[in-house]
């Protein structure tokens, strides 16, 4: 049995959708990509799109899916949903619940809507869609252009009669409320809040692992298929709620590390997000409890352990599984990350945040239950 003690980088998983982009940069090249100068994979913020104009667009780029690969240490070649399922706590630590990664992390890349639509919580999806889980997901804004623009929750007044009638007509845009996104803005959508995402985005969503949706309004338009993509209102318009507030422009709660600076973004029972800043050498330790996950926004630099040292880059994503005990992150330049997780509320956010005086009020607003 191998001793997972190291952190491991996974590769990216490319997902096909109406409205993505040949573009991926400065994360990520197209896969069609590996036709490019081999030397672009490592200045990505140089990368082209694809020159092949019949390359798919590619709306989302999955980070920990059950198909992404380990591509280092002893569980190099094999799949993360794979390692899962054979190495179960070793990997996902002593308090993981089934066989599978828990935190569903992808970025988004939109050149058009996408559909309005709305997720399920588990008891709904245990009893309609069996096998499946609900869907809690959070946005974090990596880059907007001036047009961007997103929908979340409905505007006031609006009842699920008037919404599903202009759902069947196309129109239900007009009654759902729309925002222009920050930089670095970070948006909570629990189940039962309807939304749809615009154009001219890239941003990072964590979720359940699930990647159930009810569609309710798709505009007309066609798959990759040439045909309608289908909708669902029965179960939609059961789940949808409403009179949910959009959770948006969340509070920025920063505080200043050795290394540089955290900012705790957000954090539910099913998934915790924090911004890390690293300026200078970094040391870590992994949680025997569960498994961690880092994705590099920004910078390049290197991940040392006591057995030996990979460079780090944008885009890469990390998983930090418990026995990692030791780590350090040595930025060759300044660094962003993201830190995902299933957490301790109370302890990974509510606590420390006290400690460090922050307001009780700020701390709901970036806190739910």
């Amino acid at each position: 049995m191998p001793q997972l003690d190291v952190p491991l980088l996974l590769s990216p998983v490319y997902k096909p959708k109406i409205w993505g982009r040949r573009d991926l940069s400065p994360l990520f090249l197209h896969p069609d990509g590996s036709r490019i100068e081999r030397f672009r994979r490592r200045v990505r913020r140089k990368a082209a799109p694809s020159a092949d104009k019949e390359a798919p667009l590619i709306g989302e780029v999955w980070i920990t899916d059950d198909a992404s690969q380990f591509l280092n240490g002893p569980l190099a070649g094999i799949t993360l949903g794979e390692a899962a399922r054979q190495y179960g706590p070793e990997l996902l630590g002593d308090s993981a619940k089934g066989a599978r990664f828990p935190v569903l992390a992808k970025y988004l890349f939109t050149s058009d809507w996408l559909s309005v639509q709305v997720h399920p919580d588990d008891e709904y999806a245990g009893r309609h869609d069996p096998g499946s889980s609900g869907k809690c997901e959070m946005w974090y804004i990596v880059k907007a252009e001036r047009e961007a623009r997103f929908l979340l929750g409905s505007k006031p007044g609006v009842t699920k009669e008037k919404l599903k009638s202009a759902a069947q007509t196309g129109a239900s845009k007009r009654l759902l409320q729309p925002f222009r996104p920050k930089l670095d803005e970070a948006i909570f959508v629990p189940p039962g809040t309807v939304h749809a995402l615009g154009p001219a985005l890239v941003l990072f969503e964590a979720e359940q692992n699930s990647d159930l949706t009810y569609r309710l309004d798709d505009f007309g338009r066609v798959g990759l298929d040439g045909k309608p993509r289908p909708l669902h209102w029965d179960k939609g318009f059961q789940v949808a709620r409403v009179e949910l507030p959009a959770h948006r422009d969340l509070p920025r709660i920063t505080v200043q590390e050795p290394f540089g600076r955290r900012r705790y973004v957000v954090a539910c029972r099913f998934f915790a997000v924090e911004e890390l800043l690293v300026r200078r050498t970094a040391s870590f330790a992994g949680s025997s409890e569960r498994v961690e996950a880092l994705s590099i926004l920004e910078g390049e630099g290197r991940v040392e352990t006591p057995a030996g040292w990979i460079a780090y880059q944008m885009g890469d994503t990390w998983l930090v599984p418990p026995a990692a005990r030791h780590y350090r992150l040595v930025p060759g330049e300044r660094s962003r990350l993201l830190k995902f997780y299933v957490p301790d509320v109370d302890r990974d956010f509510r606590h420390p945040l006290t400690k460090r005086r922050v307001s009780a009020a700020a701390i709901r607003k970036i806190c739910f239950d």
